[in-house]
């Protein structure tokens, strides 16, 4: 969206560009394809998934959409150990995968076989799609099968315990076929579909643990071995992500599948995985007092049972809240780890640290004083359940360690003076919150029950910060008894969770981008010896970041928005060095965990990038004048004629200076200019690559202006310099306003003008009108997504900011076209890349603002 202050201006002397021709509306409907149709072409293009999707839709109808098949089928077709080992059903490993457990897993599996089988299919064709579809089945299943022979043979205590589940699973052949397909897909997606692949089979393994659980996970590594098989030859591009983005992936993963897992834990149907006693310790799972009253009625009248009953009391949203918030903080840091934040590393620590203290604690292998329970440690064929429970405490503690040991991996710091301010508010919210429990509670120590005393309160202090579920065989000392005592007991452990958690996003929202003091000097020393393109001299705006190549010839300006680092056009340096800086830059982002972005930049540049893999489209149309050839004879040049002449009449000349060396009387005009325009215009000033008055005021930006005889000024244009071994090269046009009341043509007078002095200059090769953007001068794009959406945003916004309409103001003056790209890494950043654009265009968008700017988007 780089371009001038024109494109807001809607005067008489630039035409609206209307949705229809002279004749009426556009002749050329959108067309329209009907449901058949799309599925047709589908299915043309994707058969094995198509005819998979409706292979699970047509036994889902027969067999039961909401509640599944019913017992016999399931004993019938689905696989398992007594199905194969026991019943000699040696056919369900393959007749398992067509069937789904209930309505909702059926909706899951045919968006999984639409999206996920289909992407398969198209990489590596359906032949290959096929033979992986069938082998991952049957050889997940079987190797599964195998596993578990063994296991009940030896007594052991998994295979035992479900080897009495039927398994109906259409996801394990959708798992091992994508991991197959891996090998055909890109570095990106490549790495994407194993990362999410992979973190996905382990987490069910090890906090589901059914059996189809562990098929799946078979299948997976199956396929990535058949993959291996099929694998094409690789495409090498010369750009590559960095080891410390493969690391932080890894690490995040791990990460994830900690905080992940006991949501997998609470929803599963059966609690066989490894870690399923960590992932029930996270939650508030205790009997109802129904339940525990039932059984201790019946004779099992035990401290356990006492305790439960204790425990049911203790619930609300306070209770979810600490049980919850801890696994929401760890999951906020996970996206932190992604992106190279070093306090997110520290905050990952920190919680997988408490949680092994915790669950050492709550299982007896920590030696507390004064603990609630110290496990029996099991002996003979139950040896299974000791391991279990320390392999639930050492995961956490492992996966802390691993964060430790990679914390060079994790350079980026927040902003000075960030984490200590995390540290002292949620270390301050915590001794306040205690001493207001403290003290409120033994205000109303009469409100619990029994009466509590300091100490009480003093010692149950811990206890109000830790998750319900860690504090089951804890005795309770006593109870709140009334709404406002029980706000207080519940509240207070809640409201601490609550500061850490928006604690921790505001200090990963944080960065330190490090511009050094001296930066500014010596990017204008390289815009003045190599320039940096028509848009060059954008990058000394306020707002940019700076960052320069290791030997210091070559600088990119930039700016960070929601995790997209977008540049200011193209690098400026030496053009030898251009597509070095290029990578070199990506790669700083890519450490920084940000998404490069070169925004602006000419045509010239795009074989860096497509030799990168990278994705380029276009966002405009930068309009250039040759003052060496510029006339305004011909039938053409009318509109500019009349303009000049019209300026002539009313005693308008135009003025070529600078913001200082005007007086005060004019540049108080200038502003109050501007301040009238944006007032008028009640919309929301666009910022980024359009300067305003502050970029007006930098010695070497020139002015043209439009002054009558009364040293009124009518208009005001703005001038950045391009350089070229220290001397000008051409001008490129920035800032555009004018008075309402102003003569009719005056910008073209002034653009006029301006050319017309240029061409005296015989060093001057170029004037850039700047850029139309959103508006080609081809007409509509017809290519990929992004295309499409650059397109539809054109017409979208067209009635608002009248980019077409700029366009077509441009075209009076016989411009030359040189369009203007992106260039994006990964095209599944392009929802994020949109919004980042928007936001660095309007900061600072009001609710006022967002308002007026529906209301003109809907007219």
């Amino acid at each position: 969206m780089t371009g001038n202050r024109a494109a807001h201006e809607k005067g008489p002397d630039i035409e609206p560009v209307s949705g229809s021709t002279a004749d009426g509306p556009d002749p050329t409907p959108a067309p329209r394809h009907s449901a058949r149709r799309t599925l047709y072409r589908l299915a043309a293009q994707r058969p094995w998934a198509v005819a998979y999707a409706v292979i699970l839709l047509g036994v889902a109808l027969v067999s039961g959409v909401v509640s599944g098949p019913s017992h016999d089928i399931r004993l019938l077709f689905g696989t398992g150990f007594a199905s194969v080992i026991d019943r000699g059903h040696w056919w369900s490993p393959l007749t398992s995968v067509f069937f789904v457990d209930n309505g909702a897993e059926l909706l899951l599996a045919l968006a999984g076989t639409v999206i996920v089988l289909g992407f398969a299919e198209r990489l590596m064709g359906t032949r290959r799609t096929a033979i992986a579809f069938l082998t991952t089945a049957v050889l997940g299943a079987a190797i599964g099968l195998g596993v578990q022979y063994l296991g009940v043979a030896s007594g052991e205590m998994w295979s035992r315990g479900v080897s009495e589940l039927w398994a109906i699973d259409p996801f394990t052949p959708i798992f091992g076929t994508a991991m197959a397909a891996s090998y055909f897909a890109g570095p990106l997606w490549r790495r994407r579909i194993r990362v999410l692949g992979l973190s996905t089979v382990l987490v069910l393994v090890l906090y589901s643990g059914q059996p189809s659980d562990l098929y799946r996970l078979l299948a997976v590594l199956v396929g990535l071995g058949l993959g291996w098989l099929f694998r094409p030859t690789l495409r090498v591009t010369s750009w590559r992500r960095s080891s410390d983005h493969e690391t932080r992936t890894l690490v995040a993963a791990i990460v994830g599948m900690v905080a992940v897992g006991p949501v997998v834990t609470i929803f599963s149907g059966a609690r066989f995985g490894l870690l399923a006693p960590l992932g029930l310790l996270l939650t508030q799972d205790v009997p109802t007092a129904g339940e525990v009253v039932d059984r201790c009625l019946l004779g099992d009248v035990t401290r356990q049972c006492v305790q439960e009953l204790t425990l049911e009391r203790i619930g609300g949203a306070g209770p979810v809240l600490v049980s919850l918030l801890p696994l929401l903080t760890l999951v906020v840091a996970i996206f932190g780890l992604a992106r190279g934040r070093r306090f997110a590393a520290w905050l990952a620590i920190t919680i997988n640290t408490g949680l092994a203290l915790l669950a050492g604690w709550y299982y007896g292998l920590l030696p507390i004083s004064g603990q609630a329970y110290v496990l029996q440690w099991p002996n003979g064929r139950y040896w299974e359940i000791a391991v279990v429970l320390v392999v639930s405490v050492l995961v956490p503690l492992i996966v802390a360690l691993v964060i430790l040991a990679n914390l060079r991996h994790f350079p980026v710091p927040s902003r000075p003076g960030q984490r200590r301010r995390f540290l002292l508010v949620t270390g301050g919210s915590f001794t306040a919150l205690a001493a207001f429990y403290i003290g409120v509670g033994w205000m109303l120590r009469g409100h619990f029950q029994p009466a509590v005393t300091v100490l009480d309160l003093l010692a149950d202090v811990p206890e109000r910060f830790i998750p319900v579920g860690f504090l089951r065989l804890e005795r309770v000392s006593f109870l709140p008894t009334d709404p406002i005592s029980t706000a207080l007991y519940d509240g207070v452990g809640a409201a601490f969770w609550i500061v850490v958690f928006v604690g921790a996003i505001v200090c990963l929202g944080s960065t330190s981008l490090g511009s050094t003091a001296d930066a500014p000097g010596r990017l204008r020393t390289l815009l003045s010896a190599h320039g940096g393109g028509s848009l060059g001299f954008m990058t000394t705006w306020t707002g940019n970041s700076l960052w320069f190549t290791a030997n210091g010839h070559s600088a990119v300006a930039y700016r960070v928005v929601r995790g997209i680092a977008i540049t200011t056009s193209e690098p400026v340096g030496p053009p030898a060095e251009g597509a070095d800086a290029v990578a070199s830059f990506a790669r700083m982002c890519d450490d920084h965990g940000w998404v490069p972005v070169f925004y602006s930049v000419h045509e010239n540049w795009r074989p860096a990038f497509t030799a990168m893999g990278w994705h380029t489209t276009q966002v405009g149309e930068e309009t250039l004048l040759r003052p060496s050839s510029w006339s305004t004879t011909g039938k053409k040049w009318q509109d500019i004629r009349s303009s000049i002449n019209r300026a002539e009449r009313a005693g308008v000349r135009a003025v070529w200076t600078t913001y200082r060396a005007l007086p005060l009387s004019m540049t108080a005009q200038i502003t109050e200019i501007s301040e009238q325009w944006v007032q008028e215009k009640a919309l929301p000033e666009l910022g980024f690559t359009l300067g305003g008055l502050d970029e007006l005021r930098d010695p070497a930006v020139r002015l043209m202006i439009a002054v009558d005889s009364a040293e009124h000024v009518h208009a005001v244009t703005s001038w950045l310099p391009t350089y070229r071994d220290g001397e000008i090269v051409g001008w490129t046009l920035d800032f555009m306003r004018r008075r309402p009341d102003s003569i009719n043509g005056v910008m073209e007078f002034l653009i006029a003008q301006t050319a017309q002095r240029m061409q005296q200059s015989a060093q001057i090769e170029f004037l850039s009108l700047s850029i139309a953007p959103l508006a080609p001068a081809a007409g509509p794009r017809q290519g990929g997504i992004a295309d499409r959406l650059l397109e539809y945003l054109g017409r979208t916004l067209e009635p608002v900011y009248g980019f077409r309409s700029l366009l077509l103001f441009k075209r009076k003056f016989q411009p030359e076209f040189s369009p203007v790209f992106m260039a994006f890494p990964d095209p599944i950043a392009l929802p994020e890349i949109g919004l980042a654009l928007a936001r660095a265009y309007l900061p600072s968008l009001s609710m006022r603002e967002v308002v007026t700017l529906m209301r003109g988007l809907g007219q």
